[in-house]
C-alpha cells in the first residue's frame, strides 16, 4: 500500500502520523546536479523518455552495463567516434527488457515513483509495455504543464541548487537572476578543475579562470585571488555552497614559496603526482579560510574513486556510472583544517563519505564536537532506503540529530526529486517511530525531528533560512 511504503509493520501506525505533517512540506534541495539550463530557458522541456530517465542517468547506466548492455546502446555520447544508439524508443526498449537489475534497488524505486506520480503512467513498464508506455510519456513530455519549470512548481521546490564548474561562465544563471528567478535557482562553485595540478588541462583551467575573472594566474598567489574573485561571483547569483569532490579527504597547508612552486610546474604542465596530492590538501586549508570568511558553505564530498573504468572513461568520459567507494580515513586527515577552523561556526563544512564504517568512529564524533562540522545526508550508493536507517542508526547516537546537515537529493534525474525527498522523510519517520515506541524518544519530540529532517536541518546547514 504506498500510503505505508517502507514502514516497519511492527510501527506503520505511528510512522504514519509522523510521516503526513512533513509529507508535503516544501522541497529543499541545496547540492543537485541538474542543468540550470532546464529552468533558465523558457523553452526548455525534459527531452524524450530516453533522455529524460536512461541516456544522463549514471544510476541507471552502471547497472544495465554490469549486465552486459553496451553504453553506446543506450544512446551515451561517444569520445572516440564509434557509432551510438540515436533511435531513443530502441533505447527505451533495451532500458525497459533489463528492468530486473533495478528490482530492489532505490533507482528503481525512484523509477516507479516518478512514472506513477509525476507522469500518472498506471501500465507497469516491461518489455512487452514499452512502446505503450513511450507514446504515453512522450504526449505528455509534450505539455506545458510537464515543462521543467511547471514541474519544480509542482514539486513544491523551495530552492535548488545545481552544480557548476568553477571556470561555468553561468550564463544561465545570469538568465535567471535577468527573469527574476535568483533567490529560488542558486549556482554553486565546483572546484574540483583546481585540485588536480597534474590532470592534463589544468592550466587551461587556470588561464580560464584567469579570463572570467580579470586576474592573470601566474602562480599560487594569483591563482587564489582569482579564486576569490570567482566566488564572489558566484554570491552576487546566490550561490551558499563550494563543493569539492576527493578521494582522500587530507588537509595540509604548504607554505607561500612550496605552493608558487607547485602551481608553477602545474603551469607549465610538468605537475608530478606528488605535487598534486600536496596541493590538493593545501587547496582545501584554502578553502576552508575562503569560506570562513564569505560565508559560502564548504561541501567535501570524499572516498569516491572517479572513473574506476579506464577504457569506459576514454570512450564515454565520466559520470558514467564507475566511481566505486574506497575506505576512507577522516580523523588525522582533518585535523589540521579543523584545529585551525573548526572552533568558528563562521565556518560550514558538511562532509559526505561512502565509507558507511567512519560514521560512528570517525565522523559522527568530529560532527559533535567541532562547531563548523555538519554530517551530509547519504550520498550516491548509500542514498537508498537501507542507507538511510543505516545513516540515522550509526550518527544520530553520536552526534544528534542537530548535527546532521538534513538530506539533498544529489540528483541529475530531474522527475527524481519528490521521489527521492519522500524516500528521505518516510524512512526518517519510520525511524523515529522506532524510537518512540522503544522508550528513547517522547511523540512530540518525534514529530519535531520529523520536520528537521524534512526541511529545517538542511535549511540552517546552507544558511537558506537567513534570507
Amino acid at each position: 500500500m504506498t500510503a505505508d511504503l517502507l514502514f516497519d509493520p511492527a510501527h506503520r501506525e505511528l510512522a504514519r502520523t509522523l510521516h503526513e505533517p512533513v509529507a508535503d512540506l516544501p522541497l529543499v534541495c541545496p547540492h543537485t546536479h541538474v542543468d540550470p539550463w532546464l529552468l533558465a530557458d523558457p523553452e526548455a522541456t525534459l527531452g524524450t523518455p530516453a533522455q529524460l530517465f536512461v541516456i544522463p542517468d549514471h544510476y541507471v547506466l552502471r547497472l544495465l552495463h554490469s549486465q552486459g548492455v553496451a553504453l553506446e546502446h543506450l544512446g551515451v555520447p561517444a569520445r572516440d567516434g564509434i557509432a551510438v544508439e540515436r533511435d531513443h524508443r530502441r533505447i527505451w526498449q533495451r532500458f525497459a527488457e533489463r528492468l530486473d537489475v533495478l528490482a530492489a534497488t532505490p533507482t528503481g524505486l525512484w523509477l516507479w515513483r516518478a512514472l506513477r506520480h509525476v507522469f500518472g503512467v498506471e501500465r507497469a513498464l516491461s518489455g512487452a509495455t514499452a512502446q505503450l508506455v513511450y507514446d504515453e510519456l512522450e504526449d505528455k513530455l509534450a505539455r506545458p504543464e510537464f515543462a521543467p519549470r511547471a514541474l519544480l512548481d509542482r514539486f513544491g521546490v523551495e530552492v535548488l541548487c545545481t552544480t557548476d564548474a568553477v571556470t561555468d561562465d553561468l550564463a544561465a544563471h545570469r538568465a535567471l537572476h535577468d527573469q527574476g528567478w535568483n533567490g529560488r535557482v542558486r549556482p554553486t562553485l565546483r572546484a574540483d578543475a583546481l585540485l588536480e595540478l597534474d590532470r592534463t588541462g589544468w592550466a587551461a583551467d587556470a588561464q580560464r579562470l584567469g579570463e572570467l575573472t580579470g586576474v592573470e594566474v601566474t602562480g599560487h598567489r594569483t591563482l587564489i585571488a582569482a579564486l576569490e574573485a570567482r566566488r564572489d561571483a558566484f554570491r552576487a547569483l546566490g550561490a551558499v555552497a563550494v563543493d569539492v569532490s576527493v578521494t582522500v579527504p587530507r588537509s595540509a597547508p604548504l607554505t607561500v614559496a612550496e605552493a608558487e612552486v607547485r602551481v608553477g610546474r602545474a603551469l607549465r604542465g610538468q605537475a608530478t603526482h606528488a605535487d598534486a596530492q600536496a596541493f590538493a590538501a593545501h587547496l582545501l586549508m584554502e578553502l576552508a579560510r575562503m569560506s570562513r570568511e564569505d560565508g559560502l558553505v564548504l561541501q567535501l564530498h570524499a572516498g569516491s574513486l572517479r572513473n574506476h573504468h579506464r577504457a569506459g572513461l576514454a570512450r564515454f568520459g565520466p559520470d558514467i556510472g564507475a566511481d566505486i567507494p574506497v575506505a576512507t580515513e577522516w580523523t588525522r586527515s582533518l585535523q589540521p583544517l579543523l584545529s585551525e577552523h573548526g572552533d568558528d561556526p563562521a565556518l560550514r563544512l558538511i562532509a559526505f563519505t561512502l565509507d558507511e564504517s567512519t560514521l560512528s568512529r570517525e565522523l559522527a564524533p568530529l560532527a559533535g564536537y567541532y562547531p563548523a562540522l555538519r554530517l551530509g545526508a547519504p550520498w550516491w550508493f548509500l542514498d537508498s532506503p537501507g542507507g538511510i536507517r543505516r545513516f540515522l542508526d550509526a550518527a544520530a547516537e553520536v552526534c544528534g540529530v542537530a548535527n546532521l546537515a538534513g538530506f539533498v537529493d544529489d540528483t541529475r534525474a530531474f522527475a527524481s526529486i519528490p521521489a527521492r525527498h519522500d524516500v528521505w522523510r518516510r524512512v526518517s519517520a519510520d525511524w523515529l517511530a522506532g524510537l518512540v515506541l522503544t522508550g528513547r524518544l517522547d511523540e512530540p519530540g518525534a514529530h519535531r525531528l520529523a520536520r528537521e529532517l524534512a526541511v529545517d536541518l538542511a535549511r540552517r546547514a546552507y544558511r537558506l533560512d537567513a534570507g
